[in-house]
């Protein structure tokens, strides 16, 4: 049996934020997520997260994941932050393996490689390390003349000859579950910063003749550790274009895929084009056809079969099979357009359904709205939802048509089949297949806009006179 202890208690103070460091997204998913999904992808069994700073955000974040929370109450290192987790593990068999919460680049793949070396290898210990060309700030691996691994030494301990290691301790540990609280209790803060630091139990458990060795992987940027906004930003570049490189493998044609930002939770099935400048991310899905961008936004989208979607924003909503959106469309609120739908030039829906072959082609607003199969909407129409204090629903049957620059005053219902003449303002609903127009009388003056023209020559010309 495996176990895990992310370490995630602390402020994150680089960052220059209130928010604990594990909420801060990478393409858009908390980095404290990537180190519980990579965990499970891996077989981890019982994942231990070291709370403190703010420990609710980080609570609520892994709600349904399954996850044991200890809490570190003084920050006052990460051998503390460790032993905080004695009471949910001191139990437990096997090997347990530690990582800080600011790796969101770590993979299954690494942590099954490690876990595989530390039982092969036989250690009670296994430190990953990594060889990078600048080592600043990392903790060095200090090896013997024969190429033992012997200690760990800190950036503010190291010598000057210690510093020009290129071996670097990645903060990732797998260590015997038995033998680690007990190393942890021997753990002092005679150090230059006065923190008990986790890296003390190589040498505690050296000094006790447990086998300790560490295991160099080969690829450093998944150790890359997110200390600030730049860091973070890093981190997302290579994320994004692992992503995209997957999705390209899986048939997915990415056009200019350095502009393309897809998240890690989005699903694309194959025959997909996407576009340039386009982001997709949340909890998406892309059916199979489909073409999307450029320059559009998808958050918690479920987009189906060969739709269209054209420099437009699709969030929190359905697109059937067929249908198109944009250009310079707004779908939000759990809007569902229907199969062979059309949501055209200057669109807006919102918390509405939509019928098969329902078109809004353009300067529309369609809100809080039952709409029905091949309905019909004219440039400019609106349906008018909100009265100042409360939303109303607006219905429509099915083969209605709503002339242009029509308002539909909710609550109000247009029953089948039923016109609306364009430039109505429709208060009362409309039976099936009525007719309806609600204009005021038109009235033209004679000459009348002769008469105000003259009038503005006239006033023109007196003015230059008078300067």
């Amino acid at each position: 049996m495996n176990n895990a202890i992310i370490l995630s208690a602390g402020k994150g103070s680089r960052m220059k934020s209130e928010l604990p460091k594990g909420a801060f997204k990478v393409l858009y998913r908390p980095m404290v997520v990537y180190s519980v999904v990579a965990l499970r992808e891996a077989g981890f069994d019982k994942i231990n997260v070291v709370v403190g700073h703010k420990k609710e955000v980080i609570e609520e974040i892994l709600q349904g994941f399954d996850c044991v929370f200890s809490v570190q109450e003084v920050l006052n290192g990460t051998a503390k932050a460790v032993e905080s987790a004695k009471e949910n593990l001191i139990n437990e068999d096997g090997n347990t393996v530690i990582l800080p919460v600011d790796m969101p680049l770590i993979t299954k793949n690494l942590l099954l490689e490690l876990t595989q070396y530390h039982e092969e290898s036989g250690n009670d210990l296994t430190v990953l390390s990594s060889i990078v060309d600048n080592p600043f700030s990392y903790g060095r691996i200090v090896r013997d003349k024969f190429g033992n691994f012997v200690a760990i030494k800190e950036e503010l301990e190291a010598t000057s000859e210690e510093k020009m290691i290129k071996e670097v301790n990645s903060g990732v540990y797998m260590v015997n579950n038995k033998l680690l609280f007990d190393a942890l209790s021997k753990v002092k803060n005679n150090n230059k910063k006065g923190e008990y630091y986790l890296t003390d139990i190589v040498s505690i458990l050296k000094s006790q003749k447990c086998k300790v060795g560490s295991y160099i992987y080969k690829e450093p940027d998944e150790i890359t550790g997110v200390n600030d906004l730049k860091t973070l930003a890093h981190a997302e570049t290579i994320l994004r274009r692992r992503i995209n490189e997957d999705l390209m493998d899986q048939g997915i044609y990415i056009v200019n895929p350095d502009t393309v930002t897809i998240g890690p939770d989005v699903i694309i099935e194959h025959d997909v084009t996407i576009l340039p400048n386009t982001y997709i991310y949340g909890q998406s899905r892309i059916g199979q056809g489909s073409k999307i961008g450029p320059n559009s936004e998808l958050i918690n989208a479920d987009i189906h079969n060969n739709v269209t979607v054209a420099h437009s924003i699709v969030r929190d909503s359905v697109v059937m099979d067929n249908a198109i959106v944009g250009p310079f469309a707004h779908i939000r609120n759990h809007t569902v357009v229907g199969q062979n739908g059309l949501v055209g030039n200057y669109v807006e829906v919102k918390n509405t359904t939509i019928g098969e072959n329902t078109k809004a082609a353009h300067l529309a607003y369609i809100g809080d709205a039952e709409i029905g199969k091949d309905v019909n909407f004219g440039c400019g129409s609106i349906t008018v939802n909100y009265d100042g204090t409360k939303k109303w629903k607006t219905k429509i049957g099915d083969n209605a048509f709503i002339g242009a620059s029509s308002n539909l005053i909710a609550p109000i219902e247009i029953e089948r089949g039923a016109t609306i003449i364009a430039g109505s303002t429709i208060s009362k609903n409309v039976p099936e297949g009525a007719m309806a127009i609600a204009r005021p009388t038109q009235l033209n003056t004679k000459n009348y806009a002769t008469i105000i023209k003259q009038r503005e020559e006239t006033r023109d010309k007196n003015k230059k006179v008078e300067n």
